[in-house]
């Protein structure tokens, strides 16, 4: 027979394992999407803060750096998440995070608009570590399935987000848009009612593993997927940091900027909300080789080419770019042990040090050969990742 154990939730029954809980992980989503909302106002705005701050390409992305340096705190935070309930943490993100990041435009230096970046940095992470890990809880067998709900919130965020800035910029000027913040401050209140009761630790062993014994019991899934985020990443950093710039040197139409990452990150949406379930049919390796393998191709496809066709190419590598993270994120899960949220906040600090190391890189480059010349070696740098997958475990 299968085996059970219980989640304790407050107040509440106790829920057992093969129930997927659909109302609590779409609160959560709902969240994911609130949160993330704010925190992808950057993108769309940083062609108009460079010319405001007079700031190079590199310097631009700094500040994408500077959000990810709370991130080394993620295993931490994770520790502490394995042994008491943060889901206030949770709760109280959205509006942490819709306050600095709602005051980007009135940064009147770059040092200013670092500080304000730093502190959206902290509540990034201390949503982004324990979030999952309920997630993975209230999923029980389809973790997947689940993963690909709560990673839904964030992408359909990033893709209405810079549309939300652009539009929000249009309507009361660069310095003059922080109203919008209220918004922020309202969802946590709403998220406080719905999953205060939602628990963010389980109740499976009174062994908690250190960081160390995590990353020791772990390494086998970590260190593959580390290098495969490394790759990635210059992709990521490519599109989803410079997309809105790039666009903007060419045609100079802001529009039309925020529109591109939008359908960039539309295409994410779908490949999220279905890459998870279908990893759960066919493994996770398959899943990621495929999507690793489509990313890069039409990356170059997309630099090499213009009109629909670029258009094509742009939805078909926001569709399977932003698609690996919920299969990475259940794979971490399955393989964690007594340590759910300590593992998770590893990985996540990995793929953040990962991504905000390779974005500083590749403004560099395009600060020196230009954005397009910049997409080509990010495409080849995502295809170094594929042997990497053949070393994940099988699933």
């Amino acid at each position: 027979m299968r085996s059970e154990h219980v989640i304790t939730i407050e107040g509440s029954p106790a829920v057992r394992e093969g129930t997927f809980q659909t109302g609590k992980i779409l609160a959560l989503s709902v969240a994911h999407f609130v949160h993330d909302v704010y925190s992808s106002f950057l993108a769309p705005l940083l062609p108009l803060l460079i010319e405001k701050l007079s700031m190079s390409l590199t310097q631009a992305g700094f500040l994408s750096t500077v959000m990810q340096i709370p991130a080394l705190l993620n295993p931490y935070i994770g520790v502490l998440a394995d042994r008491i309930s943060v889901r206030y943490f949770v709760i109280l993100a959205p509006a942490v995070t819709a306050v600095p990041m709602s005051l980007i435009g009135m940064a009147p230096g770059y040092g200013v608009l670092l500080i304000l970046l730093f502190i959206t940095g902290i509540s990034v992470s201390v949503f982004h570590v324990p979030a999952p890990v309920m997630v993975a809880d209230l999923s029980a067998a389809r973790k997947g399935r689940g993963m690909s709900y709560f990673m839904t919130g964030g992408e359909l965020a990033r893709t209405i987000g810079p549309l939300v800035a652009v539009a929000a910029v249009s309507l009361f000027g660069l310095e003059d848009f922080y109203p919008v913040m209220i918004f922020g401050l309202l969802s946590s209140v709403w998220l406080y009612l719905k999953i205060r009761r939602v628990p963010v630790k389980q109740e499976r062993s009174n062994r908690k593993l250190s960081i160390m014994e995590t990353w020791r019991s772990l390494r086998h899934v970590l260190l593959p997927l580390t290098a495969i985020l490394v790759s990635r990443g210059f992709m990521h950093a490519s599109m989803t940091a410079f997309l809105p710039t790039f666009i903007k040197m060419e045609t100079g139409n802001l529009w039309l900027a925020g529109i591109a990452l939008t359908l960039f990150e539309a295409a994410g949406v779908a490949g999220v909300l279905t890459a998870g379930s279908i990893s759960d049919w066919v493994g996770r390796r398959k899943t990621l080789l495929t999507s690793l393998l489509g990313a890069p191709l039409f990356l170059f496809l997309f630099s090499l080419s213009g009109g629909w066709l670029r258009v094509a190419a742009l939805l078909v590598v926001g569709f399977t770019l932003l698609s690996t993270t919920p299969v990475m994120l259940a794979l971490v899960q399955e393989n964690a042990g007594h340590s759910p949220a300590a593992a998770n906040g590893l990985f996540m600090m990995i793929s953040f040090m990962a991504r905000s190391a390779v974005v500083v890189l590749v403004g560099f480059i395009a600060d020196r050969i230009g954005l397009n010349a910049t997409y080509l070696i990010s495409a080849a740098m995502g295809l170094i990742g594929i042997p990497f997958v053949l070393m994940l475990p099988r699933f």
